[in-house]
């Protein structure tokens, strides 16, 4: 199939080209303006109780999820001048067309709870209608609207979940644009470095932005059919750059190689499409298995990052096995114009990679106990792992948001933004239930980590009432249901509040069943879903990987060995993970807030993509160890050519991707995408260097022969549907001689 492939583009060369720009452009015409048609949320489960609560309020109105800080410019809030200027905003802000309900300190009768310890702040409490996207929307017009609703009275500042949310599209947006400014420029100078050649370094990144334009148009395509998260555009660019990189690199030096070999151009492409993109194809199909995994959470977010993930692998592939190919083509020999330096080959045998191969298997005993007990005590602190939800303590220290939930955290009892909703469906006309309902309430109210219960029959704490129902009161009401909202005094995403949702879910109610809402409970219900489905994901990621592993190699042992290696790998990284950003080690100077957690979704899909990258590489070193044992080498000769081979390039290819994982990180203000940033980094390092240069030599010593074995029917089912980089494509059978994917450029 690829041999046919090659062909193609050789003779097609123009024509594939000309439609890759045609391309290209409709992709960034449709797909440029990606970033406003995703969401900032994403993080709950459509089939939790803590969701379908969610949906159930909209028959209410809804809960505030935007909130107004007012703040006296003199004196308190009972001022007079101040208490008219925030009545009359209250009423202003209920007026506006995307809000169901506003209520105030000065409206609701001056409950001590929405007024600051100190007295010179009170709260607006409001809902805004709609969807998560539609309260994004709506949120562009009402946040920058009220941030100028100042007077010489007061002085107003949005916060709440609304506000959070609007500041987390802002910084993301903004952090993808610097990480690009400089991952891009950067990129190319290391290319120039690897390659020596302008006009050759010119062609991965020419691939990258291919391929994260191309998954642009895909994202806006899948965004209007459902949600999509706008932190997914972090793996677009950063996958996009970082894959097409790697695959662009091993393709160009394959074809540079066979051009030193003394190749014509056309047949010199071809070779290169049949060998190394036949290793970079089944090497994408590793990666993608592993991020298609994402596809089991319900979680929006996950499946997100396995829509923007897929989608950049097959673009980064198409990229170099089709357009890239093309691009040589019709370049010829011209592909080293421009050069500045040539890197002159290493003779086989005495290059220090091969010198690193020999010293590893001398004592592969040693060094591989060694290098696995490093790897377990940097992974021990992931035994202490403990999972949240994002906050607004993700966002920088300095925006909008952030400092207005600071300011209720430190000078409010409550959390008044951040209720937990207790749901009862089906009871017929709430007021006959009057009696039930405060009754409820009040039991409720006693609960350790409540501040108050606000009901259709008034407001209640410490296990009795304390202010009676208000016209507001009656958004507790619908035509066959009531709700009470629960305003916790600790900190909702926090192991108090899932404590405090646990206790709620257990409370006997006199209204039959309820369903409990809220941010406290939808952590609880998230770590659930994720729970749940990690088996599953686990199970497609172990299969695919030994599958496509197999096919590749023809063994049992080695596609064992690669999970093995790489779990240990990311065992290592995800401890580091916890020391740094759950126990807020580095925080300072990483510039982010510690929670005491990490955010429940992260570790699973930083999981997805490091082991996809990790087999990534695993497949580029083992395709050269194999193509050499093939050819009758003993299996220790093999892996150090094999290693010396592919060394030079694969660490290349690490550097390129580390560097764009960390100028992600770098750039960030978005606590848990630091996290991200810094953890791929990490990984990929850790696997091009303790993996790849230690452990997999070790272990290929120890296992010798054994490494290439199967039972016959698998052994006949590979020589059927196996693949190899030895057969000689029909261009240049009568050659006798072939280089590696990953001989030194």
């Amino acid at each position: 199939m690829l041999a046919r492939l090659a062909d193609l583009v050789v003779r097609r060369r123009v024509a594939i080209l000309v439609l890759t720009l045609v391309g290209v452009l409709v992709a960034g015409a449709f797909g440029g303006g990606v970033a406003s048609r995703l969401s900032s949320g994403g993080f709950d489960d459509a089939g939790s109780e803590s969701f379908q609560a969610e949906k159930a309020l909209e028959a209410f109105g809804g809960e505030s999820n935007f909130l107004l800080l007012v703040t006296a410019r003199s004196g308190d809030v009972d001022s007079p001048a101040v208490a008219a200027a925030g009545t009359l905003l209250t009423e202003r802000l209920s007026k506006e067309a995307d809000i169901s309900f506003a209520a105030s300190y000065w409206t609701l009768g001056k409950p001590a709870p929405l007024k600051s310890k100190t007295g010179d702040s009170a709260l607006i409490l409001a809902r805004i209608r709609g969807t998560q996207d539609e309260i994004n929307k709506a949120g562009e017009d009402l946040i920058p609207t009220y941030e100028d609703a100042d007077d010489d009275d007061i002085e107003v500042r949005p916060g709440g979940l609304a506000a959070v949310y609007h500041d987390v599209n802002h910084v993301i947006e903004s952090d993808t644009k610097k990480a690009d400014a400089i991952a891009i420029p950067v990129t190319l100078v290391l290319l120039i470095l690897v390659f020596g050649s302008v006009v050759a370094a010119l062609l991965p990144l020419a691939v990258g932005l291919l391929a994260i334009i191309g998954t642009f148009l895909v994202l806006t395509i899948v965004a209007s059919m459902t949600e999509v998260s706008i932190y997914a555009l972090s793996l677009t660019t950063a996958m996009g750059l970082g894959l097409a990189i790697d695959y662009s690199l091993f393709i160009v030096s394959r074809y540079r190689e066979e051009l030193r070999n003394g190749l014509a151009p056309d047949d010199a492409v071809r070779r290169s499409v049949v060998t190394a993109g036949r290793t970079v194809t089944f090497s994408a199909l590793t990666v993608a298995a592993s991020l298609g995994a994402l596809l089991v959470f319900p979680l929006a977010f996950l499946r997100s990052f396995a829509y923007a993930g897929i989608a950049v692998v097959a673009m980064a592939t198409v990229g170099a096995v089709v357009v890239l190919p093309a691009l040589l083509a019709l370049l010829g020999t011209r592909v080293d114009k421009w050069v500045l330096w040539r890197h002159k080959p290493a003779v086989v045998g005495e290059g220090m990679w091969h010198r690193i191969a020999v010293f590893v298997m001398r004592r592969p005993w040693p060094i591989a106990l060694g290098v696995v007990a490093l790897l377990l005590v940097l992974g021990a602190p992931f035994l202490s792992m403990k999972l949240g939800l994002p906050d607004d303590r993700v966002l920088p220290s300095d925006a909008p948001a952030r400092t207005v939930s600071e300011v209720l955290r430190r000078d409010y009892t409550s959390r008044e933004a951040s209720a937990a909703n207790v749901v009862a469906r089906g009871i017929g006309d709430p007021s006959a239930r009057s009696a039930d309902i405060g009754a409820y309430a009040t039991t409720l109210s006693r609960i350790p980590g409540v501040a108050r219960v606000d009901a259709l029959t008034g407001s209640y704490a410490g296990g009795q009432q304390v202010f009676p129902a208000t016209p507001v009161s009656q958004r507790f009401r619908s035509p066959d249901g009531t709700y009470l909202a629960v305003i916790p005094a600790v900190e909702p995403v926090s192991a108090e509040g899932e404590k405090l949702v646990k206790a709620l879910r257990a409370t006997p109610s006199p209204l039959g069943e309820v369903i409990v809402g809220g941010q406290s409970a939808q952590l609880v219900d998230s770590k659930n879903s994720i729970g749940d489905k990690i088996p599953l994901a686990a199970l497609i990621i172990a299969l695919a990987t030994i599958v496509v592993l197999f096919l590749s190699f023809g063994s049992l042992l080695v596609p064992a060995k690669a999970v093995v290696l790489n779990l240990l790998s990311l065992t290592a990284t995800f401890g580091a993970m916890v020391w740094i950003f759950q126990d807020g080690n580095l925080s300072g100077l990483l510039d982010f807030t510690a929670t005491g957690s990490l955010t429940a979704s992260m570790p699973i899909l930083m999981f997805c993509i490091a082991f996809g990258l990790s087999m990534d590489y695993e497949v580029f070193l083992l395709s050269r160890i194999k193509e050499e044992h093939d050819r009758g080498l003993p299996n220790d000769q093999a892996v150090a050519i094999g290693l010396e081979r592919t060394g030079r390039i694969v660490t290349a290819a690490a550097l390129l991707i580390a560097l764009v994982f960390a100028s992600f990180a770098l750039t960030a203000g978005i606590s848990f995408m630091i996290m991200f940033g810094i953890g791929l980094t990490m990984a990929v390092v850790m696997d091009a260097t303790l993996i790849r240069a230690a452990l997999v030599p070790a272990f290929m010593k120890l296992a010798g022969e054994a490494n290439w074995w199967a039972p016959k029917p698998l052994k006949r089912l590979y020589d059927r549907y196996g693949i190899s980089e030895t057969e000689d494509p029909p261009h240049d059978a009568a050659r006798s001689a072939h280089a590696a994917v990953g001989t030194p450029v």
